[in-house]
């Protein structure tokens, strides 16, 4: 068992956290955070479950809750801090970025790697632009006589 799991289990706040809502443990990521709580969301939603209709607004409510103080890293912070959980392992949010325009799942739109789709949309532009160079050239060289006449 890992320092993680033996310090989940041994406090009992976590059972009726917010993360346990999720269905999540406390070092779980932002993208896993946004994607379960999407998922649940439509699952529990009033107007697309089967459950009765005070028993889907009610979890609907807590889903809702629980992903507003999750999914902003200060508000997370707080109350990690309320339950007893420390994420001095894990890391921080820098404090100047948190005062992004967007609101990606990434901490910075750089953080990542590029796609594999990405990658072949770059490929392709480059040589659309070298065949357009050698174009200019052949054509250049082809009609270039012409041009001094």
């Amino acid at each position: 068992m890992d320092r993680k799991t033996s310090q989940v289990n041994s406090n009992s706040s976590f059972i009726n956290s917010y993360y346990a809502i999720l269905g999540l443990k406390p070092w779980a990521s932002s993208i896993e955070i946004r994607r379960t709580y999407r998922e649940l969301s439509k699952r529990y939603h009033p107007d697309t479950t089967e459950l009765p209709g005070d028993i889907a607004t009610s979890k609907f409510q807590q889903l809702n809750e629980a992903y507003a103080t999750l999914s902003h890293p200060e508000k997370r912070a707080m109350y990690d801090l309320k339950i007893g959980y420390s994420r001095l392992n894990v890391i921080q949010v820098p404090p100047d970025s948190t005062n992004r325009e967007n609101d990606s799942a990434y901490l910075d739109a750089t953080d990542r790697s590029l796609s594999a789709g990405e990658v072949f949309v770059l490929l392709i532009l480059g040589l659309t632009f070298l065949f357009c160079l050698g174009l200019v050239f052949l054509i250049g060289y082809i009609r270039g006589d012409e041009l001094f006449h």
